[in-house]
């Protein structure tokens, strides 16, 4: 095939077979030659992706306003001859640009490593074969197979359709769906929205099934040209909005109360202005927290790396911050609390060998599909299709009506060697007694058939946490005509129930338990009957009574108020179908952040509204495609443990901002003040830095913290607004003593208060991480990480005998200072950490008295 640039405007207006001729391909597909040759002539079927170098990650840690601060305070100090002092903010700058990159390039890599657990297979014939390739590896005239849920690899023209209905809302932005055919037009058409009969790449199988020839390679695709879909747009979590918001603020704050004080050391003195510019710019770097994006992302990155190993693959990092904030999860229950192994466990009927053989030839048999992907149809083959292999023979597939989730039924038409035509059914016994006349081998009571012995028998299965599904027929008359599958749908002849087991998983009821403990509600809303959801809710703790689950039809009886009521005291749904499904999350985000755990095609709106969107791999296309989090084990447990993991990182975030910003917060204020009032400087710009810098250094380890129980159960939007009270009176403790260290030490000299102070102020940092990072007192909750422990003793050795080397006299300008004094400092940084623990506990004990004065 030469390279021609074909798209689907030339497809258009032609039947199949011209199509097919255009493309150099057959309805059997391509030989793998063909295959070959095509890849190296049109190259991988994907989109041009700009991977982030390591460059890009480098440079991009230059944009930050703390950089950009640093950076004039280094040209200044240059300006003014200060070279050592302006040599050691840049390296300042380059120390805080390397840590920056190591950790986001991690993070990339990361991002790398979870994407290859994403595999993105299509199903293709190629020489008369069906078989899964990865959907890179397609080419122009492969013959792709679709179903519903699935999302067209390429643009397509359709060579076979089934009940085919697309959503094309990404291109065109209707959030109707379409019917598509393999029709040719009468004329060829530029207009997307005209196109009945190309399926274009991106969009989405809502129903039926469709087989389609690839017209080119996708970024030539209607898709390809459309930029949005080529750039990601970042999404931002609730916490990075909040945090943003609150990191405004101090910048405000704190640039105008700086502004202030320049300005009155102006009136004051105006000697040494520029030296006290750079101080002032050295001020503002060291309360900004500079190092919060370095301790978010090694947060975000550990987790998702921690996730991973247990088979939690994170598609974007920050969705694990709103992992954490889930306060209500939806989920199904089919493999997250059971264990999706079905199995087929009676038949009901008169005839049993008649219904076994109608239900085999109900399934994916006839098509000679290799792999069954149906669970029903799995466990109905695996059972039964070895001892009628001879029967099955006798017929052939000639139509079929794929399941549909309103009618909830799929039905094919075969025929038997002798000539006779069959249409079976399969599917909700409900739906099928609805066009069911009579029951196979029944005796006729007054007249009709009673149905009440297969209802009862539905029943009690479900109230065994077993699901039922009905086969009924009928047989086509010769010269029987109608257009499709949907007209024939009637006056079934029932043969009787197929009830299948699914045993719940044995971790369910403790997952549950664990949500609980997390504060995390778990609802279920499945598609299954009032019975089997009944008792897999009492089964597994979600209700005390088998009779607390409410159906789709019973939730549309009710009035707007009534129906967020239940959503809201309801744990239990049945008989949900997807509009209603959608209806059910948006009204429980009235209150909460909810989670949503979905498979289907059926799932994909809720997946789209929910705050937090998961699915798992063996998901539809389209569920994979919306969801943020996908499960690599179908286990409702892996999810609590990642709401936990959610939670412990923004725990240990916010241990970090209150340490950086009370600490911080209650230096600047007390050095600033002091400048103004002393004829040197209390610390110089570079002691600054350093300070700074030591202080921040075991912050990162803080990722590692240990955390809680009890700090796990509440959610992180419930915590932000009630950080900023804490940390001013913490940060006013920490302003009183060092106007107390100040007044103790402004005789001694400039060197001797700078070195000093210097020791003071990272001192005073470092003890107060291990007073907040616990609600409780400092010696009765759960021990430090390693981590954080073994870098805060390194920065404290650091601290006290760096002044005393030749490299910080000579280049830091410290000086020696008497034993006794560094004794004085150790003393006033214990008394200060016991006062700012006792303030802490008071704060807290407040703030759960206000917590129950609420309740």
């Amino acid at each position: 095939m030469e390279k021609k640039n074909l798209n689907f405007v030339d497809f258009t207006d032609k039947n199949i077979e011209e199509s097919l001729r255009l493309l150099e391909s057959s309805v059997n597909g391509l030989t793998e030659k063909q295959v070959t040759e095509r890849l190296l002539k049109f190259g991988f079927n994907e989109l041009p992706f700009k991977k982030r170098r390591w460059f890009h990650i480098l440079f991009s840690q230059f944009k930050s306003p703390f950089t950009y601060l640093l950076f004039i305070a280094g040209a200044i100090s240059l300006i003014i001859g200060e070279i050592i002092d302006s040599l050691f903010i840049f390296l300042f700058v380059v120390i805080n640009v390397v840590l920056g990159f190591v950790q986001e390039y991690r993070a990339e890599k990361v991002i790398e490593v979870l994407k290859s657990f994403l595999p993105n297979d299509v199903k293709v014939i190629r020489e008369g074969e069906r078989v899964i390739v990865n959907k890179k590896y397609l080419v122009p005239g492969d013959i792709v197979v679709l179903s519903a849920g699935d999302i067209a690899p390429a643009d397509l023209r359709i060579i076979e359709a089934k009940n085919l209905i697309i959503d094309e809302s990404i291109l065109t932005g209707e959030s109707k769906a379409v019917e598509k055919d393999e029709k040719p037009l009468t004329s060829a058409t530029k207009e997307i929205f005209e196109a009945k009969n190309i399926i274009f790449s991106g969009t989405s199988i809502i129903n039926g099934e469709a087989k389609g020839v690839v017209i080119n390679n996708i970024r030539e695709s209607a898709v390809g040209k459309i930029s949005k879909l080529v750039e990601e747009i970042g999404k931002k979590s609730f916490y990075e909005k909040e945090l943003l918001g609150f990191s405004r603020l101090i910048i405000k704050m704190v640039v105008f109360f700086i502004t202030a004080v320049f300005i009155l050391r102006l009136f004051i003195n105006c000697e040494n202005i520029f030296d006290y510019l750079i101080f002032c710019i050295a001020l503002i770097v060291s309360i900004l927290p500079e190092a919060l994006p370095t301790v978010v992302v090694f947060s975000l990155s550990q987790g998702a790396l921690k996730l991973a190993k247990r088979k939690v693959v994170v598609k974007r990092l920050n969705a694990i911050e709103d992992l954490g904030n889930i306060k209500i999860l939806c989920s199904d229950k089919t493999g997250t609390l059971t264990e999706n192994k079905m199995t087929l466990d009676e038949i009901f009927a008169n005839n049993i060998e008649k219904t076994i053989l109608f239900s085999l030839l109900s399934t994916e048999l006839l098509k000679k599909q290799k792999n069954i992907e149906n669970a029903f149809d799995k466990a109905i083959v695996e059972k039964h299709a070895s001892n009628f292999t001879s029967q099955l023979k006798e017929f052939k597939l000639i139509a079929e009506n794929p399941f549909d989730l309103k009618r909830l039924i799929n039905s094919i038409v075969v025929e038997s060697s002798d000539g006779r035509r069959f249409l079976i059914a399969k599917g909700a016994p409900e739906k099928i007694f609805e066009k069911t006349v009579k029951i196979e081998a029944a005796k006729i009571v007054e007249g009709k058939f009673d149905f009440t012995i297969f209802e009862r028998k539905i029943k009690e299965a479900g109230e065994e946490g077993r699901r039922v599904l009905a086969v009924a027929y009928r047989e086509i008359k010769e010269g029987e005509f109608f257009k499709n599958i949907n007209e024939a749908e009637d006056n079934f002849n029932l043969l009787g129930l197929l009830i299948f087991a699914d045993p719940l998983k044995k971790t369910a009821k403790e997952t549950i338990t664990k949500a609980e403990k997390l504060g995390v509600r778990v609802k279920l809303i499945t598609g299954d009957s009032r019975e089997v959801a009944g008792y897999i809710g009492y089964q597994i703790g979600l209700i005390s009574n088998k009779n607390e689950v409410r159906t789709g039809k019973e939730l549309e009886q009710l009035s707007p108020e009534e129906f967020d009521k239940t959503c809201e005291e309801i744990d239990v749904f049945a008989r949900i179908s997807p509009e209603m499904k959608y209806k059910i999350i948006e009204s429980l985000q009235k209150k909460y952040e909810v989670g949503f755990l979905g498979e289907g095609i059926n799932d994909a709106p809720a997946l789209k509204l929910a705050n937090v969107a998961i699915a798992v791999n063996t998901a539809a296309d389209i569920s994979r495609e919306i969801a943020d989090i996908i499960l690599l084990e179908n286990d409702l447990n892996v999810i609590i443990e990642g709401i936990s993991y959610g939670r412990k990182i923004f725990n240990n975030l916010d241990k970090y901002i209150k340490t950086t910003l009370a600490s911080n917060f209650g230096n600047f204020y007390s050095i600033a003040l002091i400048s103004l009032f002393i004829p040197f400087l209390p610390m110089l710009p570079v002691q600054i830095l350093v300070v700074n810098l030591l202080s921040d250094f075991p912050m990162i380890a803080i990722a590692t913290d240990n955390v809680e129980t009890k700090e796990l159960k509440r959610p992180k939007s419930y915590q932000m607004q009630k950080t900023l009270p804490l940390i001013i009176r913490l940060a006013i403790v920490s302003t009183i003593f060092d106007f107390i260290f100040f007044a103790i030490f402004y005789r001694m000299g400039e060197k001797n208060l700078q070195t000093l102070w210097f020791i003071e102020s990272i001192l005073t940092e470092l003890v107060l991480i291990f007073a907040v990072r616990t609600t409780q007192k400092f010696y009765q909750t759960i021990k430090p990480s390693y981590p954080l422990i073994f870098l805060g003793l390194i920065a404290t050795l650091v601290t006290i005998f760096l002044p005393f080397t030749s490299f910080g006299i000579d280049i830091l300008h410290f000086q020696k200072v008497p034993i006794q004094f560094v004794i004085i400092v150790i003393l006033l940084v214990t008394i200060y950490f016991i006062i700012s623990e006792g303030v802490k506990l008071k704060y807290y004990k407040k703030h759960q008295l206000d917590l129950n004065h609420q309740k």
